[in-house]
């Protein structure tokens, strides 16, 4: 397939008026921002979806090359040069001082078809933009949900820091009187150091994301972004039960291997009909100059015009014939692949919809273990009023209820994401966040 390429130029005061509108959407510095509302700002200020807005525009533009060949193309030149022997042009025609040549194509189907070919190509970048879209709130609703969920895990990590500190001044402590052995305070230092640690990668890991959402909001760099921690729209569980029969008509991989089929059709249809005749509407005028021709003709008309039409009917033709078989192949292939894509998106649904359950079934264990682990500190808590238990094993439960929040904050990111995960794979993220 022939690939165009043209330049787009832009100009300053555009530009400017682009950038002023982005940063009149963007939100203000320190206000919380929704979750849908996030998604709103990524999508109004993506990078990835005005290059592929761009692309499609592109494509649009090339698609119209092959389709101006059945338009009127009208060009004015000259053939004026030194001729020697009878007055012609390399190209055949009478040297001229000026002429005007017009040309459309009135019947040729082999060319017909590469035009609905590259045209149908066009709308497939269409259907790229869509995929494009989709994954910039795929990527931005996960960055949201994430950080979301990594800033109360700093909390609940810190108030583990400082549990693990109380712990390890109660051992050091105990062991200057001569209650523990060394060893039990070397525990206890290697208990904090992994809390501090813990707590250093999630700091870490809260820059990075508030980076990659400061870009997709427009903010600028060092600006705070505010998230809270949000369920996923109702939309997103409802549309669970049809995404198997939805995502054969949303997915864009299928789309698009079904689109190449239907431009593979259109490229073999034309080529089949290379047997036919051609037929070109074409005209010239001229004005000859008197020394091309004075030697040769002593009278000669200086302003000549013509009009008609150009037949070639095809008696045999093996590149006609090289063109459908290329033609067949690549339409072959382009079915073999729509037919394989809608395979693959069976199973990666039914994979996707597993693993969603799996996720549903894990946070739920998460959620009970929690309750648990919160259960026994309310105990531990009264028995320590009560002089039952000591500090130390106060903290540790503390603690233990710490790490059992942490992993059902995963738990529940998780499940999100494979939501998110089936959602895309159907098709879905758009109307769930429209």
């Amino acid at each position: 397939m022939t690939r165009f390429v043209r330049r787009f130029t832009f100009s300053a005061a555009l530009l400017c008026a682009a950038a002023a509108a982005h940063a009149q959407e963007a939100p203000a510095p320190g206000a919380a921002i929704s979750l849908r509302r996030a998604i709103e700002l990524a999508l109004q200020n993506s990078r990835d979806l005005r290059v592929a807005k761009l692309q499609a525009s592109l494509a649009d533009r090339s698609s119209l090359i092959t389709r101006a060949e059945f338009l009127p193309n009208i060009y004015a030149g000259s053939g004026l040069g030194y001729t020697k022997g009878i007055p012609e042009t390399p190209g055949g025609r009478a040297p001229s001082l000026f002429s005007v040549t017009y040309g459309e194509q009135l019947i040729n189907e082999p060319l017909r078809g590469q035009a609905r070919e590259l045209r149908q190509q066009a709308q497939s970048q269409k259907i790229v933009l869509e995929e494009v879209r989709g994954n910039v709130i795929l990527n931005t609703a996960l960055a949201y949900l994430d950080l979301a969920k990594v800033r109360h895990s700093l909390e609940l990590s810190r108030k583990g820091v400082e549990s693990a500190e109380k712990i390890l001044q109660i051992t050091r402590q105990r062991e200057v009187e001569g209650f523990e052995l060394p060893v039990e305070t070397v525990k206890a230092q290697l208990s904090r150091a992994k809390m501090a640690q813990r707590t250093l990668h999630l700091e870490t890991r809260e820059e990075e994301l508030e980076d990659y959402l400061r870009a997709q909001f427009g903010l600028a760099p060092g600006a705070r972004v505010e998230v809270a921690a949000e369920e996923l729209p109702g939309e997103a569980e409802q549309a669970g039960a049809d995404l198997i029969a939805l995502a054969m008509q949303k997915n864009t991989e299928v789309r698009l291997a079904e689109s190449e089929v239907r431009a593979k059709e259109f490229r073999l249809t034309g080529e089949k009909r290379g047997y036919f005749p051609t037929l070109e509407l074409v005209s010239v005028y001229s004005i000859l100059a008197r020394f091309n021709f004075s030697e040769f003709f002593r009278r000669f008309q200086r302003q000549n015009f013509n009009v008609g039409m150009n037949l070639q009917v095809p008696l045999f033709s093996a590149r006609t014939r090289a063109n459908v078989a290329l033609a067949q192949a690549g339409l072959d292939a382009a079915r073999a692949t729509f037919e394989n894509k809608k395979a693959e998106l069976s199973d990666a649904v039914r994979q996707k919809t597993r693993r969603s359950r799996e996720m549903d079934a894990a946070r739920e264990v998460a959620r009970l273990e929690l309750q648990l682990a919160q259960q026994q500190v309310s105990v531990l808590q009264s028995q320590f009023a009560e002089g039952k238990v000591n500090l130390r094993e106060l903290e540790q439960a503390r603690i233990q209820e710490n790490d059992k929040w942490l992993a059902f904050l995963d738990a529940t990111f998780l499940r999100q994401q494979a939501q998110l995960d089936l959602l895309r794979v159907a098709g879905q993220l758009d109307k769930v966040f429209q």
